[in-house]
């Protein structure tokens, strides 16, 4: 198929198709006599797989990480186990956030209380 059916079912851009294959996510398409880029269905259920990726939450450079196990390893089990230890990584920097921003609005807390405890002072006067 070319890029245009190819970027249409896979709900896509013509720009998108490209940039992955920049990237490395998608093989260059084959070359025919005429110039045009010819794809199969393999770079159909790549585009898919990325999709459903980045739904997960991963970068593009995480898919990157991942997305030839999904077609070297005919389970699926070496992608998903991929995945899981990239989202697993992200739930511990999304906790550690979550714990620095918790520090901070206990320190904002503070703060407030101390300067409305200035001004009140101040007032008193």
């Amino acid at each position: 198929m070319q890029i245009g059916e190819l970027a249409e079912r896979a709900g896509v851009s013509h720009r998108t198709v490209h940039y992955y294959e920049r990237l490395g996510l998608l093989a260059p398409a084959q070359r025919e006599g005429s110039g045009y880029r010819y794809y199969d269905e393999i770079c159909l259920n790549r585009l898919e797989k990325i999709a459903a990726l980045k739904r997960l939450g991963l970068s593009l450079e995480e898919i990157g990480q991942v997305i030839d196990l999904y077609f070297t390893d005919a389970t699926g089990i070496k992608g998903k186990e991929k995945v899981l230890e990239i989202l697993r990584d992200h739930l511990a920097a999304t906790d550690e956030k979550l714990e620095k921003l918790s520090s901070f609005r206990g320190e904002l807390d503070d703060n407030i209380r101390r300067m409305a405890g200035l001004i009140a002072a101040a007032r008193e006067k």
